[in-house]
């Protein structure tokens, strides 16, 4: 396996509403005019020579597209859409999610996720996720051990078994790697990650 390039991962905008500014821009950026004269049969509209506009997302599923279609990833979806990250999570990317399966929500304790999912818990639950976002498609290929920054803005640590192959991701297994989506890639995980200093 080769190294997680984690200088690339600098690049992410942490400002959610930049990443979907920015693919607006670029989307926005793309419809040019041309001053050149169409050659039309008589009677036949110009504009209808065009080509038209397509959206880039339509190209393939997003993350949280590909998510919403595995019942694996229901209580996911739900906290995605509770923390409102459903529009960040489907911008132009790339981001690799270590995704927590439902089994690994509801090993949290008692009534957890259920506060977690409140409106007010809103910002709380953000966090959360966002910890489990890195800035950059990486696939299993090129994962290795080390420390490697989130959205969150704090680092999680992987860990890599060079025998077996196996992925840690702080105390959470890889338990699914290279789940792919059109703006990045999905490895799912048999635990709920934290942020350091973070309790539920």
């Amino acid at each position: 396996m080769t190294t997680i390039r984690s200088s690339k991962t600098k690049r992410w905008m942490v400002g959610f509403a930049s990443v979907g500014a920015a693919a607006l821009l670029a989307a926005c950026g793309g419809t040019e005019t041309s001053d050149t004269a169409v050659d039309t049969a008589p009677g036949q509209d110009p504009m209808a020579t065009e080509e038209p506009a397509t959206d880039p997302m339509a190209e393939g599923d997003t993350v949280v597209d590909v998510a919403a279609s595995d019942e694996d990833f229901s209580i996911l979806v739900e906290a995605i859409e509770a923390a409102d990250l459903t529009e960040t999570l489907s911008a132009s990317g790339p981001v690799t999610v270590f995704a927590p399966t439902n089994e690994a929500f509801e090993a949290l304790p008692e009534g957890t996720l259920d506060e977690l999912l409140l409106p007010e818990n809103q910002d709380l639950l953000r966090q959360v996720l966002t910890y489990h976002v890195l800035q950059d498609e990486v696939p299993a290929s090129e994962v290795t051990t080390g420390e490697v920054p989130t959205a969150a803005g704090t680092p999680v640590s992987i860990q890599v078994d060079e025998a077996t192959g196996d992925v840690m991701v702080n105390e959470a297994m890889v338990v699914t790697p290279d789940i792919q989506a059109s703006n990045g890639v999905i490895h799912a995980i048999d635990q709920v990650i934290l942020p350091p200093g973070l309790t539920l």
